[in-house]
């Protein structure tokens, strides 16, 4: 045990682990924020979905070159977040219907630019890393560092301010929209912040991986807890807590973080699972 610790106060000297624990702990607590209404509402695979529109974006970035993706990946991911939550209850093709054509399309989209205009000579590593992950989270600038954490922030702080509306989205937009409420701009709230809560999680698990941020912990929770509220709480201290140990057992096994991060929710949730089938909820 002391062995670990001091392996641990060895690596909490550089900064680019604090920084990635920082990040971490972070994109973690906004995406269980967010997860418990996508998965009441039925929308559990848009982090899938928007995920790979990411993936397509970033190949498109690449193309042109960009110094930073972020402005071109971020709209890009926002406007189909919007027309997936918020017009696609209106048109022919809806639901997972949509998700899934999105998704397989520009994840198709995207490895065919690459391939087309491959920028340097190791295109299946590049692919393979933004799929699954890389180390990216371990190369993070402070400057990457404060943007996460502003962005994050103001999730946080609209989430809060937002709840009631968000509560009431989730569970019956019909009602919701007799008592008055703004239904399509909650929907677009949803639909923007969930968008930056996947672009910014990428760069932790990869694009394949995020949507088990959005759903381990809320599924969770929900074997936990009742009310909303305490859903939520409980979603947001485990995925912290998951993506801490995740990153802390990556950095010290020497396993890739995102698939780290996730068998650790994995494992989070059998347990919860366990303890809710011997207590009976």
């Amino acid at each position: 045990m002391s062995a670990l610790i001091q392996k641990l106060e060895f690596y909490f000297q550089y900064p680019f682990v604090r920084y990635a624990l920082i990040v971490g702990v972070l994109i973690a607590l906004c995406s269980s924020l967010l997860g418990v209404t996508l998965v009441l509402k039925r929308f559990s695979l848009i982090g899938d979905g928007l995920s790979h529109v990411a993936f397509g974006a970033m190949a498109i970035a690449s193309v042109l070159h960009l110094a930073n993706d972020l402005f071109l990946v971020l709209p890009i991911t926002i406007l189909c977040a919007i027309v997936l939550l918020c017009a696609g209850q209106n048109t022919r093709i809806c639901g997972d219907s949509a998700i899934a054509m999105l998704s397989v399309s520009t994840l198709a989209m995207g490895y065919l630019l690459m391939n087309l205009f491959a920028s340097g000579p190791n295109l299946s590593g590049d692919v393979c890393s933004t799929l699954f992950g890389s180390t990216s989270i371990l190369t993070l600038t402070s400057d990457e560092v404060a943007l996460c954490a502003v962005l994050s922030l103001l999730i946080v702080i609209l989430f809060i301010l937002f709840y009631n509306k968000l509560f009431a989205v989730t569970f019956d937009e019909n009602f919701a929209q007799a008592t008055g409420l703004h239904v399509r701009r909650s929907n677009l709230l949803i639909a923007v912040v969930i968008a930056t809560v996947i672009v910014l999680a990428m760069n932790l698990v990869g694009s394949l991986l995020v949507s088990a941020l959005i759903v381990f912990p809320a599924l969770s929770a929900m074997r936990l807890c009742k009310s909303f509220l305490s859903v939520t709480i409980c979603s947001a201290l485990l995925s912290v807590f998951c993506a801490l140990t995740g990153i802390l057992i990556s950095i010290l096994a020497g396993t890739p973080v995102g698939s780290t991060i996730v068998a650790t929710d994995l494992g989070a949730f059998g347990i919860v699972y366990v303890i809710a089938r011997l207590s009976g909820r």
